[in-house]
This record gives C-alpha cells, structure tokens and sequence, in this order.
C-alpha cells in the first residue's frame, strides 16, 4: 500500500519520497535481430525512429515473472504486474527510471488498467480483488470485493462513465463502478473467464474463456448476444480495435484471429487468422495489443519472441527475439513514437523501437 519512489535531486529525509536501492533498473542494449532476417528490425542502426534512450532497453527489478505491463495513455509511464504481487512505475524514457512501487495485493498481479487522466491505475489479482491506486501519494484508493476466485483479467470503459469489467476462475463476468469497493452487476457464465474487452460505446462486452469460444454479452440485458466461434482452445486475450470495428483474440491454440464487431456485420464474422507465435508450455495468459493507427497487432509467444503481424494482411513484419522466458505480454506505444512493450516470465521487460 506504499510506492517507495527514487527521487531525483529531492532530500529523501525531508518528504513522503523513499530512497530504495535496487528497486528496480534499466539498461540499453545494443541490438536486437530480427529473426526473420530482412524485414524490418529492433538494431542500433541510425536513423532512430524513436526518443527513448537506446533501441532496446531492458527494464528489471520484479523478483517474479512479469504479467502484465501496460503505457498510460500518454505513453510517457509504464506500469507492470508480478507473480512477486507487486506493481512497478517506470519512466519511459530517459533512463526508464522505476520511480515507485505498489505493495499489498497478497496474490500475483495478473491484469493492469490505467484511467484516462492517468492518475489512477486499476489492477486484478490472483488474490481475487482488484485495486485501485492513487499514483500521486502512491496508497491504495479501493479494493474490490465479491470474486471468488483468481481474476484473470480486467477492461475499462472508454468513453463516458467510467466502468471496469473483471473476468475471474468464478465464472463471473464483474461490472464496477470504481468508486464503490462492490460490483454494480454480474454476468454468470459456465466457465472460468480468462479474457474480457469493453465495446467503445460500453454497451457491450467480449468474454473468453476455456470453452474456446467468444461470447458478445448486451451489458444491460446480461445476455449473450452472439458467438464467435473458430478458436481451439483457452482464450488468453480479446483487444478491441483503435476504430473499434474489429476484436482480436489470441487463444492458447496458438493463433490470433481478427473478428468483425460492428453492429451489422455479416454473420460470419471472422476476418483474418494469425500463425506464427507458438503458445508453449506454460499455462499462462499471454495478451496481445492493437498498434494506436490499428495497422499492426502484436503478441507474446511462447518462444521468447514478440510476433508482430499487418493486421489487414497477415504478413508477418516482426518477430523480436530477446527473451530467455515466455513473453506474457505485448503492448504497443500509446504515444507518438512507435514503441512496443514485452514483459516476461524471465521476470524482465524490453522496451523497443520499431523501424
């Protein structure tokens, strides 16, 4: 329930700052190949495409594997969640300073969300609460009550009130207002829910889960919609489009898939598949990201690699080595430069530039 925060040229004696050695740290490395070969590549090779430090840095600190890492809408903070239940604040650039630390979820930090003004983040936890945090005094705001079970996942309105959906090994679909520690409603469904995704207008909500299939939920009726039916196994992540016209998911049958999600779309709604980032061995919930113009989608693999795919082709532009676990998580930039995010059971994160 504290952030111990590394102050720049403040008295850590003479405030509420906290002088910790070692919380975390960054360093650049040099370069980062392009398995593929010939297509474009993470290399220390000019010209830059980005103001971040290095090509490639390399963020570590957590003491677990890394769950979940996410930019803040201006893309200029980082936030990232452990199995070590601790949430980490870094720079994002300069030299990725980890400028403070969340302490008390009493489970692994397995989701992340930030409020748009970016002064809240939401986090979903093993220990079957979220949490919201005052990023300003670095406490704990709220802790949500009512799951029963592991949250796997958690979403956020975009637009108008804002509103938080969780998705849990109860079954349960949750809908929060985040200034009230219990849920507005539940969706009951009949199986552990392992991924969620909020409709732009918030009237909507995409579930996935180990039935391997996506379920569209109308919130107010808290009926199923539709189906989208095509994965083979466990749906690990659903990310709503920038034009919020397609979902992608990512399913633990090793393919991503793009769907068609406007209100009157042909039936069959699946547009494109995605191969190439094979899911591995371990069990968890690798996620994947939309670029910010949604040209491109990204995912973490069970190799060690980020996959990055054209999202209206399929062509696969990327495939980023530099991991020595499983990459649970891939984001893309939210700012101006094209950056992209990986976080890892190795228990570090790479922050790079696309060329």
């Amino acid at each position: 329930m504290s952030a111990e925060k590394r102050p720049a040229s403040e008295d850590p004696s003479g405030g509420q700052l906290v002088k910790r050695q070692n919380i975390g740290s960054s360093r650049a490395l040099t370069t980062r190949s392009n398995g593929s070969g010939n297509s474009g590549a993470l290399v220390q090779a000019e010209p830059r495409t980005s103001g971040i430090q290095a090509p490639v840095m390399e963020l570590s600190g957590h003491s677990g594997e890394v769950f979940s890492a996410k930019f803040d809408p201006t893309g200029n903070l980082i936030a990232s969640g452990s199995f070590d239940r601790n949430i980490m604040l870094w720079r994002t650039y300069g030299d990725c300073e980890n400028y403070g630390m969340l302490t008390g979820h009493k489970g692994a930090v397995l989701d992340l969300q930030w409020s748009r003004d970016s002064e809240i983040l939401f986090s979903a936890s093993a220990d079957m609460h979220l949490a919201s945090w005052d990023l300003t005094s670095g406490t704990r705001i709220r802790r949500y009550v009512g799951h029963e079970e592991i949250i796997n996942t958690m979403d956020i309105s975009k637009r108008g009130e804002e509103m938080l959906i969780s998705g849990s090994d109860d079954g349960t679909i949750g809908i929060w207002d985040p200034r009230t520690k219990n849920a507005v409603d539940y969706i009951e469904t009949d199986f552990p829910i392992t991924a969620v995704a909020i409709s732009e207008a918030g009237n909507e909500i995409y579930s996935g889960g180990i039935d391997n299939d996506i379920k569209v939920w109308d919130v107010r009726k808290k009926q199923v919609v539709y189906k989208m039916l095509g994965h083979q196994d466990t749906i690990t992540s659903l990310r709503v489009s920038p034009d919020s016209q397609q979902l992608m998911s990512y399913s633990m049958d090793s393919t991503a898939k793009t769907w068609d999600i406007r209100p009157f779309a042909p039936t069959e709604r699946h547009i494109r598949t995605f191969d190439g980032a094979p899911f591995g061995m371990e069990q968890n919930l690798i996620r994947g990201s939309w670029d910010k113009d949604g040209k491109k989608i990204a995912v973490g693999s069970g190799d060690g690699t980020v996959v990055i795919w054209a999202s209206d082709t399929g062509k696969l532009l990327y495939k980023l080595p530099g991991h020595k676990g499983t990459v649970n998580c891939a984001e893309f930039g939210t700012g101006a430069d094209p950056l992209i995010l990986s976080a890892s059971s190795d228990r570090t994160m790479l922050l790079g530039e696309l060329k």
